[in-house]
């Protein structure tokens, strides 16, 4: 059962154990407060600590979680972890803030031909977007 709302994010993300290295990119489904799902193309057993490491901002996210469950899915596997810590659930958030904006940045060069520093994309993304970004109030629960 979740217990947290889960919020799309379509973000490379590198899952390893110390058995299993990080050697392929999997891919971020969506990310909540309490944790994350992402496809992967290999399994994890349930309860297993993973490291999860989000290579694509800077610093590059790191954290490590814990396997809640995993499932065989399209020739992979779809998991969902949970953060071991509440503030690494807090920084993931700002991390999927964050590729939000690069996503607008390079769609707006794309399609309208402008390109943007990351300071006027964030600009332009808070004013159009933030409100709509969910965020980590009494609503965000189950």
């Amino acid at each position: 059962m979740r217990h947290f709302i889960r919020h799309p994010a379509e973000i490379p993300i590198q899952v390893s154990t110390d058995d299993q290295p990080a050697h392929a990119m999997r891919q971020l489904r969506n990310v909540s407060l309490g944790g994350l799902a992402l496809q992967s193309v290999i399994g994890f057993e349930p309860d297993a600590v993973v490291t999860v490491r989000i290579p694509s901002v800077q610093p590059p996210f790191e954290t490590k979680a814990r396997v809640v469950w995993c499932s065989a899915r399209g020739g992979g596997f779809e998991l969902g972890v949970e953060f071991l810590d509440a503030e690494d659930a807090f920084r993931a958030r700002m991390v999927e803030q964050v590729c939000h904006i690069e996503n607008y940045r390079e769609a707006v060069r794309q399609t309208e031909g402008r390109l943007l520093t990351a300071e006027q994309a964030a600009a332009e993304w808070i004013g159009k977007y933030a409100s709509q970004f969910p965020g980590p109030g009494p609503d965000a629960a189950h």
